[in-house]
Formats: C-alpha cells, sequence, structure tokens
C-alpha cells in the first residue's frame, strides 16, 4: 500500500472512531436528558393505571401473524402492562419495551398492577353498554385476560429487565432505524382530550426516527369511539414528507368503535 492510500485509509478511520465517538456521546446525552424529564415529570405511581392486553389481542389489534414475528425487532411504546413482548419473544422476536412507568421497581408495579385490575372490574359493571363481549364474554372473564397479561408481563421484566426501558415521550432513548416495527396501543389518538396535536406529531416523528420499516398505532379514535379530529390534518403532514399512510379496518374491537389501527410505513430508500 502506498503512502497515500495509507493515509486516506487511516483518515477514514480516523472519521469512523469520531462518528462513533459522537453517537456514543449523544446517546449519553439523550439518557441524561430523559433522567432530569423523569424528575420534572413529577409522575406518582398512584397517577398511573397499570394494565394491559395480551399477546393475543396485540396480534388482532395490529393485524399480525406469527410468522412476521420470526427476526423482526419490535418496539411497544407505551407497554404498560401489556404481555406482548414476552410472547413476542417466543416467536424469536427481539422485543422491546418502553414507558414512563418503569422507572418503578417491578415489585411495586406488580402490587399497583393487580389494584388496579380489581378497581377497574368493579367499575366495568356501570359501563359494560359501552363495550363489545364477544371476545371475553364477561366481566369476569376480562378479568382473567388482565391477570394473564400482567403476570406474563412482570415475569418476562424479572428475566429482561434490560428490555423494559423508562421513557418520557415525545422522546425515545434509541438509535436511529432501531427496530423494523414499532406498535403503539391505547395512547396516541385514544386520549387526543389531552395530548395536543404537536405532542402527537413530535411522537410520531420520534417513532419514524427510530424505526426502520413502519408503525401500527391502535386505535384510531378517542375514548367517546370519535375518530381523532385532527386525523387528516395528521396523516397530510406525514403524506407530505414521503410516509406512506392508511388506516386499516381490524378483527378486534372491545371498546365500541374501536376497531381501525393507523399504518404508517417508511418507503425504502
Amino acid at each position: 500500500m502506498s503512502r497515500e492510500e495509507q493515509r486516506i485509509v487511516n483518515g477514514q478511520e480516523n472519521r469512523e472512531e469520531r462518528e462513533r465517538s459522537e453517537d456514543s456521546i449523544k446517546m449519553k446525552m439523550k439518557h441524561i436528558k430523559q433522567s432530569q424529564q423523569y424528575e420534572e415529570s413529577g409522575l406518582e405511581l398512584s397517577q398511573i393505571v397499570f394494565i394491559g392486553r395480551t399477546f393475543e389481542e396485540y396480534m388482532r389489534m395490529f393485524d399480525l401473524t406469527a410468522d412476521e414475528l420470526v427476526g423482526q425487532t419490535i418496539l411497544d411504546c407505551p407497554g404498560g402492562a401489556c404481555s406482548f413482548s414476552s410472547q413476542a419473544r417466543k416467536h424469536r422476536a427481539h422485543s422491546v419495551v418502553a414507558d414512563i412507568v418503569y422507572q418503578y421497581g417491578i415489585d411495586e408495579l406488580e402490587t399497583k398492577g393487580f389494584h388496579d385490575i380489581e378497581h377497574t372490574m368493579q367499575q366495568m359493571h356501570t359501563v359494560q353498554e359501552k363495550y363489545v363481549w364477544d371476545q371475553f364474554g364477561s366481566i369476569a372473564g376480562l378479568k382473567q385476560e388482565r391477570l394473564r397479561a400482567i403476570t406474563d408481563c412482570v415475569e418476562d421484566m424479572r428475566h429482561h429487565p434490560e428490555c423494559y426501558v423508562p421513557t418520557v415521550l415525545p422522546e425515545l432513548p434509541f438509535g436511529d432505524d432501531q427496530f423494523d416495527l414499532t406498535l403503539s396501543a391505547h395512547f396516541l389518538f385514544t386520549y387526543a382530550d389531552r395530548l395536543s396535536f404537536d405532542f402527537h406529531v413530535q411522537t410520531l416523528l420520534e417513532m419514524l426516527r427510530v424505526t426502520r420499516n413502519e408503525i401500527r398505532i391502535f386505535p384510531t379514535v378517542d375514548l367517546s369511539g370519535k375518530r381523532y379530529k385532527h386525523m387528516d390534518e395528521l396523516m397530510s403532514f406525514l403524506e407530505k414528507r414521503g410516509y406512506i399512510l392508511s388506516e386499516v379496518r381490524t378483527s378486534y374491537e372491545f371498546q365500541r368503535n374501536a376497531h381501525t389501527m393507523l399504518r404508517i410505513i417508511k418507503p425504502s430508500l
């Protein structure tokens, strides 16, 4: 190798080393900022309802098949007490879960979750007409599934704590294109009366940053069953940036009229 060639190679190696160093610094700064956000959020465990859906519910909500999970890196955000991650791992997927609640200890969350399930089931008697009971049959059947979800979730948290990442949206402490698929259930659109349009935009852009292929969000309606009022504006905003969007009817419906997901596909370069 000539001196000139050696000089070029050395320059490339130095550049790569600087880029790795800069990426490392950026990630450290993100983690520091996240820690500050936890402290500033003032979130107390009593403010959280720690209840989750089962793996089977996720598969129907997001129109997924078992074959689609194999070999995929998947982000569930926010994941709450859902059991999707634990079961997806058994289907040879690498699943990571993000949620602000994971700043608390597992034992605390387990206790809170079982208490929340009991309280929620008591409240369900007065609002049964707002739900479709084909899947669960009764409140007792719903309770059984919610208990199964949190049991699987907590067990998985104890075995794979590194996969449960405390996160304060709209920022995510992950690298660009880190996940093949990102799933988000019962947060965006659901709480449209509490989350601003700007928050929706910033959260989706951040999810798109860390996702290589696709994002799926369920449902597309708020707690009253009405389609997100800014959906057309949001879809137009993202389509102008080259993303491919569609609202897809799924086979899952528990809350009445909550049966549609939003798919956002990143076009191949």
